[in-house]
């Protein structure tokens, strides 16, 4: 119990661990198992660059300056992720079918086709047509609004 107070204390004040420093971990891994095959100089300085990056960032008493580079890796990921939204959503939900309005951005929940074909349906916010496969008519449910 005494080794892990002072495990504690010291790292008391200090940023620890975030997503962004788990981003760079993966990335660790992912260099090391290349370089398991691949022997190359540069490969193994950057899996010192960003091991010395990990434990810099979790033992760095500036929290305000870590949170800001979270936040901007936060952004960016989001940035990349905003394109697949639709495509991410319609693999996890195995009842309904997403649509984004091209319009307005709003996007829509529909019931899953009872069979395949085109439908044309209107979105409730903007009340642009939109075709998709689906065959079932029911009510539209919003699940963002427009973005400001």
């Amino acid at each position: 119990m005494n080794f892990l107070n002072k495990i504690i204390t010291f790292m008391y004040g200090r940023y620890g661990t975030d997503e962004f420093n788990h981003f760079l971990l993966g990335s660790y891994v992912c260099c090391f198992i290349i370089n398991l095959f691949w022997r190359q100089g540069w490969i193994f300085g950057l899996e010192i660059l960003l091991i010395f990056t990990i434990l810099f960032r979790t033992f760095s008493k500036n929290i305000e300056a870590r949170k800001k580079e979270r936040q901007l890796f936060l952004k960016i990921k989001d940035s990349i992720r905003k394109p697949f939204e639709t495509i991410i959503k319609n693999r996890k939900d195995k009842d309904h079918i997403y649509k984004k309005c091209h319009k307005c951005q709003t996007i829509l929940r529909l019931p899953l086709p009872a069979k395949r074909g085109i439908k044309h349906t209107k979105c409730p916010t903007c009340k642009k047509k939109l075709t998709i496969l689906a065959f079932k008519y029911q009510r539209i449910e919003i699940i963002r609004g427009k973005r400001k």
